[in-house]
């Protein structure tokens, strides 16, 4: 069973609530978390943000191979760009579910590849914000 429950975003999502909020919405993600712990109180949820390829990197590994551990991962623009992230999330024993705000696969034709995908345990898209609720209910029910 899953006890501690890793979000870690990548690029620009900390600008949630102020950029494009006809794709990504109003509310920023520090706002969402607090209703996350409160919804998911069973579980152990952290929070990581970075703009850095290398900071989510040392993060997934850091995180990777805890014992009774998940990672939810947006690596954002990255997913599409980092064969890094893509090989770290390859390397590490814990289960990672991908999650994106928007719908990756019908937006631009480059955003519908990712490297994350193949080594993800499952792959959210286009849910908004309520795609990391369904990652938490899938890590809890493995």
């Amino acid at each position: 069973m899953i006890r501690d429950i890793y979000i870690i975003n990548g690029p620009n999502l900390n600008l949630l609530g102020k950029r494009e909020r006809d794709i990504y919405g109003s509310e920023s993600f520090e706002n969402y978390f607090i209703e996350l712990k409160k919804k998911f109180a069973e579980v152990r949820l952290y929070y990581f943000q970075s703009n850095h390829e290398g900071r989510l990197i040392d993060k997934i590994q850091e995180v990777g191979y805890m014992p009774k551990t998940g990672i939810i991962l947006n690596a954002a623009g990255y997913t599409h760009t980092s064969i890094a992230i893509g090989d770290t999330v390859a390397a590490i024993d814990n289960k990672v579910i991908e999650v994106h705000i928007s719908d990756v696969l019908n937006r631009e034709d480059f955003r519908k590849h990712s490297y994350v995908k193949e080594y993800a345990h499952a792959f959210i898209s286009g849910k908004g914000l309520a795609g990391y609720d369904e990652a938490i209910e899938l890590l809890n029910n493995l």
